[in-house]
C-alpha cells in the first residue's frame, strides 16, 4: 500500500514508516524526508517547528511537539499498548498525513457564479 499524496509519495523512507516499525521518525532523524513531514504539519495544522530543525531537517524536540499535537487533535493512538498519543511519526501517522495531504492536493475549487448588479442607465 504506497503513499498517495504527491509529496510523500516515491519517497523510500516514508514508504518504509508505513509498512516497517523500525523505518518510524523519532527524535534524531534527519533527512529530506524529516523536511517532508515538518512542511506536512505545518501545511495541514499551522504548527511551529524550530527554525533550526527546519534548516536541518531535524526531528528534533519542536518537530516531536508538533506531531504530537497533530495526532492529539485526531486521536491517532494504538489502542493496542496506548493510552495517549506519542511524538513517534509511525504506520498511522504517516497514512493520516499523506491522506490529508491527498486530500487537499486533489481538492478541488468551486466556482461560485457572480451575481451581476444592473448597470444604471
Amino acid at each position: 500500500m504506497p503513499l498517495n499524496s504527491r509529496t510523500f509519495a516515491g519517497d523510500s523512507k516514508l514508504e518504509a514508516c508505513l509498512v516497517d516499525d523500525a523505518a518510524h521518525l523519532t527524535i534524531g532523524a534527519q533527512g529530506e524526508h524529516v523536511a517532508k513531514v515538518q512542511s506536512a504539519v505545518i501545511y495541514l495544522d499551522g504548527l511551529d517547528i524550530d527554525a533550526a530543525e527546519l534548516q536541518a531537517g531535524r526531528y528534533g524536540p519542536s518537530t516531536a511537539a508538533a506531531v504530537l499535537k497533530f495526532k492529539t487533535a485526531r486521536s491517532i493512538i494504538n489502542r493496542a499498548y496506548q493510552q495517549s498519543a506519542d511524538n513517534i511519526v509511525g504506520k498511522m501517522t504517516i497514512k493520516a498525513l499523506d491522506d490529508e495531504l491527498f486530500a487537499a492536493e486533489n481538492a478541488t475549487v468551486q466556482v461560485v457564479p457572480i451575481q451581476m448588479c444592473p448597470r444604471p442607465n
